[in-house]
């Protein structure tokens, strides 16, 4: 017994250490995968703050538009900047050479970035990042210690100091609070919902049939509802004859 419950606690490691994410606390997204004008939104802040380095090459612009309510004349005018072909998925136009030669490595794949590491991850992520001037771009994130991803969205949130407290146990020095150091075109409250946005289309990137699927369901329960009705009442017709 004890040495299943030490396998257990050897396969479970890797697992709680990614759980424990450097004692920083995770926000909630509180995302809604039914809001078509929330995915709207975010698909806008993907293609022009993500696109450009990350691709999500298993999603497709046209399955996009018909999955959070636009037109396919509606993406091309709007959210086709590295392709002219509505068919084709959402790849970047830079190459891994030259991504390889401007950040040291391929920027990853962001379909399934969500389901991998979960949205209050992201969520809290996005806007984790602050000045830190040893970094090659001169910050660095609370949840991603030493990221190798610039700020991308500074304009919008501005620039913030991250304020860290001594460890009780000598450790590294622990996380307290965020300081604004120059503000952005947003406010706090107007980022933190651009970002939920956002978070919320890689949501649905990583699941594009969630929805679909959620429907069918509620029918098969439906149905199954019913069927359960009517069986019960067959049996009930055949048991009086034998009783």
């Amino acid at each position: 017994m004890k040495k299943l419950i030490a396998l257990f606690l050897l396969a479970m490691a890797p697992a709680l250490g990614l759980a424990a994410g450097g004692h920083v606390h995770l926000d909630h997204a509180d995302i809604d995968s039914t809001d078509q004008a929330s995915l709207q939104r975010g698909a806008k802040f993907f293609v022009n703050y993500c696109l450009s380095c990350h691709s999500a090459k298993y999603q497709r612009y046209n399955r996009m538009a018909q999955d959070i309510g636009l037109t396919e004349e509606q993406v091309k005018a709007n959210l086709m900047f590295t392709t002219e072909k509505i068919g084709n998925t959402m790849d970047v136009a830079m190459s891994s050479a030259d991504a390889n030669m401007f950040f040291g490595t391929t920027p990853p794949d962001l379909s399934l970035i969500a389901r991998s590491r979960g949205v209050d991850w992201l969520y809290t992520y996005l806007r984790s990042f602050y000045i830190d001037e040893s970094r090659p771009f001169g910050v660095n994130n609370v949840v991603f210690k030493d990221v190798g991803m610039p700020h991308v969205m500074w304009e919008l949130q501005g620039w913030q100091k991250a304020i860290f407290k001594e460890d009780e146990h000598g450790g590294d020095p622990v996380f307290e609070r965020f300081e604004l150091a120059q503000p952005g075109t947003m406010t706090p409250e107007q980022f933190d919902g651009a970002i939920r946005d956002l978070v919320n289309f890689l949501d649905y990137v990583g699941e594009p049939y969630k929805l679909e699927r959620q429907r069918l369901g509620v029918k098969v329960l439906l149905f199954l509802f019913v069927f359960f009705i009517l069986a019960y009442l067959l049996k009930k017709e055949y048991w009086k004859d034998v009783h």
